[in-house]
């Protein structure tokens, strides 16, 4: 649906994106994430159509946007962070007003209108003069008159700015379910804004990218491997020597797995069990990163059941997003800002780590 290669926009000197390249598929919903000043509003510019590239290609169903940006535009539904709303309107008179500019025939226009208000929840204030409305109401407002010609790919610039916690939650929720039938694009600072609606993500940084594919994913290259923490149970072994036992017998754990264990502590508590933790790297093995993720719970449970030891809980620990963000954003080397609402930046980003 999208395709972009080696996206660049500069603003005179400045550099605000650089050498981008990214596609998204049907049916997705990818995050671009990133600080104030990472490029995020310029590339949605690019992509609907209102910037052109300084250099590379963005395409949107195989149209190349320089080349024809009217043929783009049908097929994109637009929700800039500012939503630009006549207040001294109603909701159906707004979206009226948009099915005309949208240049909806005539006979189309009330089934239109009436599909965008009921997708967006807005049967209740769809007599409202605009002005009137919540912020909520407003941005439902905004993603009926970006949805009202069934565009097949939607772009949403900081959808949520601005909400209370409940309107949050609600305009999420009808983005993720946007998501289930068209291709979305959601720009955004707020880390939970992905976790929450984002089935793949884009780290930006000072107009580059830092990563991209699944949290999960990303997490894994950064990582490594995983911690994991366990409490076992030796039986008829007294704690303190359970605690030395296990902690002597957990290094053979690595070459059960396949995988270089590290960072091992193991301890006694109240109830006398052992809680042990450790980090178990990706290994070598067979591709996928030796035994990692399930494959090293169940050689965990393996080693667990050869030593002699119950397991009575086993945790696997992975970066959180929120890591995984300030790790690809926290190395300052210089600022880059221009002409748009994204700030500048200081963060300089690396090689765009690609899963």
């Amino acid at each position: 649906m999208i395709e972009v290669q080696g996206l660049t926009k500069k603003y005179g000197p400045v550099e605000a994106v650089k050498d981008v390249s990214f596609t998204v598929g049907k049916d997705q919903v990818l995050g671009f994430l990133g600080p104030n000043g990472a490029g995020k509003t310029t590339i949605m510019k690019i992509l609907t159509g209102y910037h052109y590239p300084t250099a590379g290609t963005a395409r949107i169903d195989g149209i190349a946007v320089q080349e024809d940006p009217v043929e783009v535009k049908k097929r994109i539904g637009y929700l800039p962070e500012s939503v630009p709303l006549y207040g001294d309107l109603t909701v159906t008179e707004y979206l009226g007003f948009i099915a005309r500019v949208r240049l909806a025939r005539a006979e189309e226009r009330g089934k239109a209108i009436e599909d965008s208000i009921a997708a967006c929840g807005l049967e209740q204030v769809r007599r409202k003069r605009i002005e009137t409305l919540s912020k909520g109401f407003r941005q439902r407002t905004g993603l009926a008159q970006a949805i009202i010609h069934d565009p097949p790919i939607l772009i949403l610039d900081e959808p949520t700015t601005g909400l209370d916690p409940n309107q949050i939650i609600e305009i999420r929720a009808l983005i993720k379910d946007l998501g289930k039938r068209k291709t979305v694009i959601l720009s955004t600072h707020i880390l939970q804004e992905v976790e929450a609606v984002c089935s793949q993500v884009l780290i930006l940084n000072a107009g580059s990218i830092a990563a991209q594919g699944k949290p999960e994913e990303i997490a894994g290259t950064l990582k490594g491997g995983d911690t994991w923490e366990l409490v076992l149970k030796a039986p008829d072994v007294p704690a303190p020597l359970a605690a030395a036992s296990a902690g002597e017998r957990l290094r053979l754990l690595g070459d059960i797995a396949g995988a270089e264990l590290s960072q091992i502590n193991a301890g006694v508590l109240d109830d006398g069990t052992v809680k042990a933790s450790f980090f178990l790297g990706g290994g070598s093995g067979s591709g996928d990163g030796g035994r990692a993720g399930s494959g090293a719970g169940e050689a965990i449970f393996d080693w667990a059941v050869a030593q002699g030891f119950k397991i009575l809980m086993m945790n696997r620990k992975k970066l959180s997003l929120e890591d995984i963000f300030v790790k690809l954003t926290s190395d300052t080397a210089g600022e880059t800002e221009g002409p748009d609402a994204e700030e500048g930046s200081g963060a300089a980003a690396g090689k765009g780590r690609k899963l």
